[in-house]
């Protein structure tokens, strides 16, 4: 499936023309592989690379292109029950245009946000910059979810929020390999900008990306310390919340025994006193009671 985009009035536009500035391919077919190593030149296995989620984001020179792989987030859905997983993508600049290459089909553009475009690498730019705040957005959603989970522990009795807890954590560790990777592929991007061909624009643009990259990175860090520092007291608190609903549970059971043993004892088939007196219901239940009525002096004494 492909993809195509051109410039009109600065500004990124879908068109059918194939030859537009940015060629965006989703999970290419055979055919579409073959066409893009045979007619375009792009290394098989950089190809392949593209498409691997856990490949780390590098910069690579080739005869008649540039070769770069990043990471961006993941399209979160439900049944990824809290892990915020990272997905790799492939860039191939040319002169004239820039080839993309993603696993999944995902806004990587918006030609709302995406402007001011005068050159294919000036777009890789904004590109790997709307990644970042991708990047940033999901690490809000990260901080909301934490937040919410949080209230439930401080009252919940099971593990199920406990380890939602420790899914987000594997997230950010899943994120900060990623941003760190990014971050070193923009670092030599700016060590290599005269052999990339950037002009004053694409370097001062680029300076603005390393610095968002670098925030995100420290953003995701905190995040992700504050999670670690955090996860044995919450798991203290779980493990406290059963300790007190069994304690509850042990009290109610004493305090259901104590009157159900004066009940029993004057219930045998035995001569017993009071068993005569008008009034011996009476007096038997007034018995039990009194015993709920001591034990809960002791217990209140006792402070158990």
């Amino acid at each position: 499936m492909q993809r195509r985009y051109n410039i009109v009035d600065r500004r990124l536009a879908e068109t059918q023309d194939s030859n537009g500035l940015l060629t965006i391919y989703i999970n290419p077919d055979e055919a579409e592989k073959k066409y893009l190593i045979e007619t375009l030149k792009l290394d098989e296995h950089t190809l392949q690379s593209a498409l691997d989620p856990d490949e780390l984001s590098r910069l690579e020179f080739e005869p008649e292109h540039i070769a770069l792989i990043f990471k961006r987030p993941k399209s979160y859905s439900h049944e990824d029950e809290f892990l915020f997983r990272v997905a790799s993508t492939g860039a191939f600049l040319f002169k004239d245009r820039l080839i993309l290459i993603i696993s999944e089909d995902v806004p990587l553009t918006d030609s709302n946000q995406i402007i001011r475009i005068s050159t294919p690498g000036f777009l890789l730019l904004k590109l790997l910059n709307r990644s970042i705040a991708h990047f940033l957005a999901h690490l809000k959603v990260i901080s909301a979810i934490s937040d919410s989970l949080q209230d439930k522990i401080n009252t919940a009795m099971e593990n199920k929020s406990l380890i939602n807890l420790f899914t987000l954590e594997k997230s950010l560790i899943y994120y900060l390999n990623s941003l760190n990777s990014n971050s070193m592929v923009l670092e030599k991007m700016k060590v290599n900008s005269g052999k990339i061909g950037f002009g004053t624009e694409e370097l001062e643009f680029l300076d603005d990306t390393i610095i968002d990259s670098s925030q995100c990175y420290k953003q995701a860090e905190i995040y992700s310390n504050i999670l670690a520092s955090l996860m044995d007291a919450r798991a203290s608190i779980v493990s406290n919340n059963l300790n007190v609903l069994i304690k509850i549970l042990n009290i109610i059971t004493i305090a259901i025994m104590v009157p159900t043993f004066v009940v029993s004892a004057f219930s045998m088939n035995v001569g017993l006193p009071f068993q005569n007196h008008p009034l011996a219901f009476y007096i038997v239940m007034g018995l039990a009671v009194v015993s709920v009525l001591s034990f809960l002096m002791v217990w209140r004494r006792k402070k158990w």
